[in-house]
């Protein structure tokens, strides 16, 4: 079975380029596509603090999609996990998920903080995040990954 999926809007940010670190110190925003929605598509929006974004990791080529275990970033300091236990990039189906806070909604754009993608990057939804659909009881994770993001929003590393 395969499925199509039309973009309903573009990122606009200030990273340009692919980096793995420091995402907080990026302004970025989502425009609706205006032949597809209005600015009533976005009512009610700017009163919830978050949304989940999820978008197409477009600059992924499909041959570097991975399938099986690799290290996270590539980094043999780290276990070498499957693609479904990691955030990598390089996924099968390239998608990307980021909860964002809403600094603010006008018209077909919604400011946001917290977003984790590059300047144009095709925006596939928008959910806005409801606490109940967050994790019920206790979160767990492996250790490797608080070494993994310890520089991603902030940029600072801890090195």
């Amino acid at each position: 079975m395969s499925f199509t999926v039309q973009p309903i809007g573009v990122v606009r940010s200030t990273r340009k380029t692919v980096e793995d670190d420091n995402w907080d110190a990026e302004q970025g925003a989502i425009e609706l596509d205006p032949a597809c929605f209005s600015a009533e598509s976005l009512v009610g929006l700017d009163l919830f603090s978050h949304v989940a974004v999820i978008y197409l990791l477009d600059r992924v080529s499909p041959s570097k999609i991975e399938v099986a275990a690799r290290h996270p970033r590539n980094d043999p300091r780290y276990p070498k996990v499957g693609i479904f236990a990691q955030r990598g990039k390089n996924r099968p189906n390239r998608l990307g998920l980021t909860v964002c806070r809403v600094l603010g909604v006008k018209g077909l754009r919604i400011e946001l903080a917290g977003l984790d993608a590059l300047d144009e990057t095709p925006v596939l939804d928008l959910k806005p995040w409801y606490d109940e659909y967050g994790p019920r009881g206790k979160v767990e994770e492996p250790a490797w990954v608080a070494e993994v993001m310890r520089g991603y929003w902030s940029g600072k590393t801890g090195d």
